[in-house]
């Protein structure tokens, strides 16, 4: 399915199933579909409106050619909630989704129930900072890393060691990641956002439930830079998943799951106790 932002940007989502609604955000470069495999299925399993989307400068989306701003990804998300008349909406994202998270619980709070942020932080390390603007360069250079030696990078940043010692597994996800390639300019235009400034201040201004969640050996973002977040969120909770890395939704997923449904319920009964 498709709809036209206010400030005419085409987006491509998808809505399923019945019951409360959750959207879900994906990181830098990634589609909507990465959820499909295990959390929309869980979701759905649990009676929950399921809403993914693919974020502007991923295809089938505008590519967002001409560059965009985090501001940009934050009133696109705004503007399907209120297309599809979902608030309040419980919202999950992990990486870059979860910054648009973060930064949509600044500005529209009222759209929104609960938020769960994966692989977040409030800053990029210096580390960070500098991968994501190289890889930005390379793709406006126009250079293209061999398939295979990008995907072994990707592998090492985003997997943690359970999977990466399972050679099987290992070259599952090799295949995966040699096919993704380079991407094009939308995903240069994510990366330079998913290198995050200090936002831990403004952070402390946020007044939505919020819950982060960290994997052990997220390279990305750590445990640490995950519990500096939830520290800088009134009332956030902070949890990490053990043996996994910045993938770890897709690498734990039953764990994952069970956390995400857990947290999710505990909004809902929330608010129907406001209610009766």
């Amino acid at each position: 399915m498709f709809m036209t932002t206010k400030s005419g940007v085409r987006l491509s989502y998808r809505d399923s199933g019945d019951g409360p609604p959750v959207l879900l955000l994906t990181g830098t470069g990634a589609p909507g579909s990465v959820w499909d495999l295990h959390q929309v299925p869980a979701l759905r399993a649990a009676r929950y409106r399921v809403i993914t989307m693919d974020n502007r400068g991923i295809p089938p989306s505008d590519d967002g050619a001409d560059g965009f701003t985090i501001d940009d990804l934050v009133a696109d998300v705004a503007d399907l909630i209120d297309h599809l008349d979902v608030a309040p909406c419980r919202v999950i994202g992990t990486s870059m989704g979860a910054y648009i998270a973060q930064e949509l619980a600044l500005a529209h709070p009222e759209l929104l129930g609960t938020v769960v942020l994966m692989a977040a932080c409030a800053r990029s390390s210096p580390v960070q900072r500098m991968l994501a603007e190289g890889e930005a360069k390379l793709i406006a250079s126009g250079t293209q890393l061999p398939p295979d030696y990008l995907a072994a990078v990707r592998a090492l940043h985003n997997l943690g060691p359970t999977t990466l010692a399972d050679d099987e597994l290992t070259r599952d996800w090799l295949d995966l990641l040699s096919a993704s390639g380079m991407g094009g300019p939308g995903v240069r235009s994510q990366l330079l956002l998913s290198a995050l400034p200090d936002r831990v201040e403004a952070y402390r201004e946020i007044a939505v439930p919020c819950h982060v969640i960290s994997f052990e050996y997220d390279l990305v973002a750590p445990p640490a830079a995950g519990r500096e977040l939830a520290a800088a969120v009134p009332g956030a909770t902070h949890r990490t998943i053990p043996g996994c890395g910045h993938f770890g939704y897709l690498e734990a997923p039953g764990v994952v799951n069970r956390v995400l449904i857990d947290l999710i319920r505990e909004d809902i009964g929330e608010r129907l106790e406001e209610t009766a």
